[in-house]
């Protein structure tokens, strides 16, 4: 299927803007909506991922906005090719999905910004000539995840055996100790250790004790 082609037919247009969404009535309605915004000119649309890659190599639109859920090749994956082919074509996600994964992806993909399909139309259209600047534009809820996320620390698990060995550790064991109590070399205690401080980020033994401790990994010690 052919992918629709819109002008706007104003001169004073300098942002060219491509929509790709698979749903026809809100892609007419972006279509109508940005028309009518001072500075963006509408190039052409796309009903799908594969479309909009195609079209952004033919019309080279200045921002693709873009949906994430479409047929044929979903949003992510076409970033990542427009990205890779255009990479002066900046990408703005415009979505209902505001979930942590979606967001993560569509960033690491390459997209300019994320907006949630909720933003008033001043706000889109701002937002698009913010992208064509090389600025990047998030949806202040988008902005709270990102910022939650990227504060937040890594998940940390150990295993079963680098749980047995630190909690030795925890009751005073040696090396020594430990390889006897677990039946292991003293040189696979010191190895399982290793592996403990490079996962809690720590250098010592007691500081590993204490950050499993203080994140759940350990059970708490009881005195003997």
């Amino acid at each position: 299927m052919e992918a629709e082609i819109v002008m706007t037919g104003e001169e004073q247009a300098t942002i060219g803007v491509l929509v790709a969404d698979d749903h026809p009535v809100v892609r007419s309605g972006l279509v109508g909506m940005l028309a009518s915004q001072p500075g963006l000119r509408i190039v052409g649309t796309a009903a799908d991922g594969e479309q909009a890659v195609a079209q952004t190599g033919e019309l080279l639109p200045d921002v693709v906005l873009m949906d994430l859920r479409m047929p044929r090749l979903d949003g992510v994956a076409a970033i990542e090719r427009i990205s890779a082919s255009h990479p002066r074509v900046a990408v703005l996600v415009l979505t209902t999905y505001d979930g942590d994964a979606d967001i993560v992806r569509a960033v690491a993909a390459g997209a300019a910004g994320y907006l949630l399909k909720d933003a008033p139309l001043d706000t889109l259209a701002e937002a698009i000539r913010a992208a064509a600047r090389g600025e990047t534009v998030l949806a202040p809820p988008v902005a709270a995840r990102l910022a939650s996320r990227l504060r937040a620390p890594e998940p940390v698990t150990l295993t079963r055996r680098e749980t047995e060995v630190l909690a030795a550790v925890a009751r005073g064991g040696t090396n020594a100790e430990i390889a006897r109590e677990l039946f292991i070399g003293e040189a696979t205690v010191k190895t399982h250790l290793l592996r403990i401080f490079a996962k809690l980020q720590v250098d010592d033994r007691t500081r590993a004790v204490t950050i499993a401790l203080e994140r759940g990994l350990l059970p708490p010690i009881t005195p003997s």
